[in-house]
């Protein structure tokens, strides 16, 4: 199984992302990576939040 990078292959990985995109372009970066991870989580929290309303309805209608 793969192991996540440890601290030493995340300070690479900065570098690199510095060489490429540059000092200025980071800011915008870390916010395009943060927007997607929040619409990830919000993503994966909607299926279940939509399944516990089917729940909710059909306990509703057993009880009816």
């Amino acid at each position: 199984m793969i192991k996540p990078p440890g601290p030493f292959e995340l300070i690479i990985i900065l570098v690199i992302v510095i060489i490429i995109f540059g000092v200025g372009r980071l800011p915008e970066i870390g916010g395009a990576v943060g927007k997607a991870i929040r619409e990830f989580r919000t993503s994966q929290a909607e299926p279940v939040k939509k399944s516990d309303a089917a729940q909710e309805a059909s306990r509703d209608e057993e009880k009816a």
